[in-house]
C-alpha cells in the first residue's frame, strides 16, 4: 500500500492585489476591476526521510515569489482570442471590440492564459510552483492543489496530479 500524505499552506501574506477583467459569453467584456486574491496551496506525496512531505518554509517562500510577481499588477491574459494585446515600447495596449485600454509595462504582467478567470490563475500558479519544485528540489508530487479566492467565499481551484 502506498501512503499519501498532504501539507497546506495558506498565510496572510499569499495574497496579491491585481486589476484584471474577463471575457464571457463570448462578445461580453467585463468592466476593468481588481481583487484582493488569496492562495492557499495543499500537495500530497510519500514522506522524505526527514518524515516530512515537503518543507513548509520553502513552499511558502515558493508561493510568496509568485503572488509578488502579480501583485500590484494588471492581469493580461496573453493567450486570449477576445482580448489582444500589443507590446510597443513601454506601453501594453488591451483591444476587445471597440474598447482600448493602455497601461505602462511595468505595471503588466502578461500571463500565458486565455482570461484572467480565478480558475486559470489557479492552474498558472500551479504550473509556476511545480516547475519551480522541480528546478530546485528534483521533487514531484503526487498532486497539487492550488485555490485562488477573488473574494470572501469566492474561490477556484485546480488541482494537478502526476502520471
Amino acid at each position: 500500500m502506498t501512503q499519501r500524505y498532504s501539507v497546506r499552506v495558506t498565510k496572510d501574506y499569499l495574497v496579491f492585489c491585481s486589476g484584471h477583467f474577463i471575457t464571457y459569453d463570448g462578445n461580453t467584456c467585463e468592466r476593468l476591476h481588481g481583487h484582493n486574491y488569496r492562495v492557499a496551496c495543499e500537495l500530497t506525496a510519500g514522506l522524505d526521510p526527514n518524515q516530512y512531505v515537503f518543507d513548509f518554509i520553502a513552499l511558502k517562500n515558493y508561493l510568496k515569489e509568485i503572488t509578488d510577481r502579480l501583485d500590484h499588477r494588471m492581469l493580461v491574459p496573453g493567450t486570449s482570442t477576445r482580448i489582444r494585446h500589443t507590446v510597443e515600447g513601454e506601453q501594453v495596449t488591451l483591444r476587445f471590440e471597440n474598447r482600448t485600454w493602455s497601461f505602462p509595462r511595468e505595471d503588466c504582467v502578461i500571463l500565458p492564459i486565455a482570461n484572467t478567470t480565478a480558475e486559470l490563475l489557479a492552474r498558472h500558479i500551479v504550473d509556476m510552483l511545480l516547475e519551480t519544485l522541480r528546478r530546485k528540489h528534483s521533487f514531484v508530487p503526487g498532486s497539487l492543489s492550488v485555490e485562488v479566492e477573488e473574494s470572501f467565499g469566492q474561490a477556484a481551484t485546480y488541482t494537478w496530479t502526476a502520471g
